[in-house]
This record gives C-alpha cells, sequence and structure tokens, in this order.
C-alpha cells in the first residue's frame, strides 16, 4: 500500500482513534470539571502521583487534546500544547522558559504583535539582540553565555526574508541552544521545521491551519530534538518527569494552569475541521499567490514585489530547496507611494482587513497600521516603507483577482 498522505491522514484522524457511535467526527467537548470516583485519585493528580488526562479545562479537554494530536503528528513530534491565540503560544515559550538575565537572539524581519512582545520581554529584564537570520553568521555573531533560545519565522511578515533555517539549526545543536521556529506562514502543509533541527516549532491556529478567519488559536509542538535535562530553566517539580516531556509540561503548567490562554473546545473544533482542506487551501493560495505576484512585477506602476517564487527575490533559491511552495504572502510598493490608500479604496474583491491565511484576499497598508507602534527607525531597520502593501491571498478565481487589481491600478490613472 502506498504511504497515507497528508490529507487522507487527517480527514481519517478522528474515526482512526476511534469515535463513540461510529461517528466519523470527534465531538465537542464543554465541561470544564473533571470528575472522580476516588477522593485519592483526585489528591493524586493535584500532588502529581496519579496520571489524569483532565481535570481543569483550562489546562485542556479531550477536544482540545485531538487537536494537539493532530498537529503533533503534521509537525512530525513528540507532543503539543494549544493556546487561545497564536500569540498566547509566542508568550507562553518566552514567558515560561526565560528568566530575567537571560538573553534571546530573535530576527530583525518579524511579525509585528510578537516584536511588540520582544520589547515587553526587555522591560521584564530579559535580552534581546535583533539580527538579520537570512544570514547563519549573525546569529553566531550575537550568541553569548547568557543565550538560551533563538527565534525565528520561516518566511517574514510582512517582506517575506526567509531566515537561513538550516544554517541557524546547525548552531543552535553545536551551542545547546533552544531553537523555536514560527511555521505560520508556511505551515506544515509546506514545510516541517523539525528538518532543520527546531526545537519547537509556533503556529497560528487562527492563520493557515484553520484558513476560513472563523476561529482564534495557537500551538506549540516540541519536535522532540531538543534535550531538556541540559536547560538550566525547567523548574524542579517537572524535573520528576520524563525528560522529553519537561519542556512542554512547563509549557502547559505555567502558561495555561497558570496565565489561562486556554483554547475553547468550541475553537477547537472548528479549526480541526478546517485543517482537512490544509493542503488542499495552500496549494491554491500559493499557486495565486505565485500568479499575482508575477503581475505585480511586470506592472508599470509597481516598484517593488517580495514574493519568494519569484526569481528576484534574495532567497529565493533557499524557498525552492525548503519549501514546496511559497504560500499566500507578499508584499508590494506603488511607484507613487502617496496614492497607497487610493489604490487600497479602488480594490473591491480583495479586503481591506488584517489577519493573514484566510480563504479570501487580504490587503492591507502596513506602515499606518500593523507596524505603526514600531516607530519609523524601527520600520527602516525592517525596511519597511510606508508606501508598503501586505496582500494575503485567497482562494478566489485568479481571474477575478488580477482583474480587481487591474481596475484599482486603472483607477489611479484617472
Amino acid at each position: 500500500m502506498n504511504r497515507i498522505g497528508f490529507t487522507t491522514t487527517l480527514v481519517h484522524r478522528d474515526r482512526r482513534v476511534g469515535m463513540e457511535h461510529g461517528a466519523l467526527r470527534a465531538p465537542v467537548h464543554t465541561s470544564v470539571q473533571y470528575g472522580f470516583e476516588r477522593v485519592e485519585d483526585l489528591i493524586g493528580v493535584f500532588q502529581g502521583t496519579t496520571k489524569a488526562s483532565f481535570n481543569y479545562s483550562r489546562q485542556g479537554t479531550p477536544t482540545t487534546a485531538l487537536l494537539e494530536a493532530k498537529i503533533t503528528e503534521l509537525e512530525s513530534g513528540v507532543g503539543s500544547v494549544c493556546f487561545a491565540t497564536g500569540m498566547g503560544a509566542i508568550s507562553a515559550i518566552f514567558l515560561t522558559l526565560l528568566k530575567a538575565g537571560d538573553h534571546l537572539v530573535a530576527s530583525r524581519h518579524i511579525f509585528g504583535n510578537t516584536n511588540s512582545l520582544l520589547g515587553t520581554l526587555q522591560q521584564l529584564g530579559i535580552e534581546v539582540s535583533m539580527v538579520d537570520m537570512t544570514r547563519a553568521q549573525a546569529v553566531a555573531d550575537a550568541i553569548t553565555p547568557a543565550t538560551k533560545m533563538v527565534f525565528t519565522e520561516t518566511v517574514a511578515n510582512p517582506r517575506t526574508q526567509i531566515a537561513d533555517l538550516r544554517g541557524i539549526g546547525s548552531i543552535c545543536h553545536q551551542e545547546g541552544l533552544l531553537y523555536v521556529v514560527d511555521n505560520t506562514i508556511t505551515s506544515p502543509a509546506l514545510f516541517q521545521p523539525v528538518t532543520v533541527g527546531a526545537s519547537l516549532v509556533v503556529n497560528s491556529l487562527s492563520k493557515t491551519l484553520s484558513g476560513h478567519g472563523a476561529a482564534l488559536g495557537g500551538v506549540v509542538t516540541d519536535t522532540g530534538l531538543f534535550d531538556w535535562s541540559r536547560y538550566v530553566n525547567i523548574a524542579e517539580e517537572y524535573r520528576e518527569a520524563v525528560t522529553a516531556r519537561q519542556g512542554l509540561l512547563q509549557i502547559r503548567k505555567k502558561a495555561l494552569r497558570d496565565m489561562g490562554a486556554t483554547l475553547s473546545s468550541e475553537h477547537a473544533n472548528q479549526i480541526s475541521i478546517g485543517m482537512e482542506t490544509l493542503a488542499l487551501r495552500v496549494r491554491q493560495s500559493s499557486e495565486n499567490a505565485q500568479i499575482l505576484a508575477e503581475y505585480l512585477e511586470a506592472h508599470p506602476q509597481v516598484a517593488k514585489v517580495s514574493y519568494p517564487g519569484l526569481l528576484g527575490h534574495p532567497q529565493y533559491r533557499r524557498a525552492q530547496e525548503l519549501f514546496q511552495a511559497s504560500a499566500w504572502l507578499l508584499s508590494f510598493e506603488l511607484r507613487d507611494a502617496a496614492r497607497t490608500n487610493e489604490f487600497l479604496n479602488a480594490l473591491k474583491v480583495a479586503i481591506k482587513a488584517t489577519g493573514l491565511g484566510d480563504t479570501r484576499t487580504l490587503v492591507i497598508p502596513v506602515a499606518s497600521t500593523i507596524f505603526w507602534e514600531a516607530g519609523p527607525i524601527a520600520r527602516r531597520e525592517m525596511d519597511i516603507p510606508d508606501g508598503l502593501i501586505r496582500v494575503s491571498v485567497g482562494l478566489e478565481e485568479i481571474e477575478n483577482l488580477i482583474d480587481d487589481f487591474s481596475n484599482a491600478f486603472d483607477a489611479l490613472r484617472l
């Protein structure tokens, strides 16, 4: 028999693990409390002497656990923890695994909200160095005796720079550092960070995996490659667990139990259903993005297009080697940047909205919205000019998208 494929695995996952009454899809578990026949077992849950899957839904439910198992399988990991949002997942990693005095090396080309979070970490006494991760040497040069973690995205939002993921993985392995990769733009349908040595993988479930803009969520997956016995920030109470589980156990306990960034069962169920079409959606949106990027690159009113699938992209060869496709994110600049808002207002199919990885095409002026708080100096360092337009390409017929953009360009000539 042929190897079971990506989508086949997803659409048959629920029934493969066994559902009541022959159901093909898992039910939604909404209970907050979970009871025990013996009070000794309840006491054991709190004292860590009894293994219980569920006791209070802040730390998870059968519905979220099933979603975690699916994502673990897709990322070829050993375990996952789901959160209420993608930023909740990233915050959980930083706030549960780093302490004051630690040093974090992060990408200079990073999502605006993550960039803001890094500023908060510095206020808490965690040193942060932001470097150009398209060069692995920049990471090596930034490492200090206090460095504990390296964080990057597969494809930077919005300029689409691609980090030297494999080179950075080698450095982290040599130095014994936690290597965290945000896989949101590519998703496991196009790339598995475990193949470049990632220790932890982040996915925003609100975006590519769910794909319909109908549910918020985030997830952290442990690839099993990191030796947690060597990580000094694991608390003593979690050292008694099997070494391979210590990292995720601390993340789950500290971030869900203590901080409460819990994914609801209802959203977990919606995300799980949305994931069944993940590969199909990513394939179509990547194809649309490639065609739209080529159209924009050839248009006389466009100054520059950033998309990994274009031959002129600085990391084009790297994208071809690492990813199965170039995903759905692109950005571009008009030659007449002063007319950016006028151009966007002329679009009728593409929706003026924030967010990414939707079934619908979304457009936004970057500098004046999601990167406004970063300030002009940071935007300049991140190569985000005032007229930059980000496009999250959806599933519409490409002819309709091209017509929409063409009509908007025509409107500028009037």
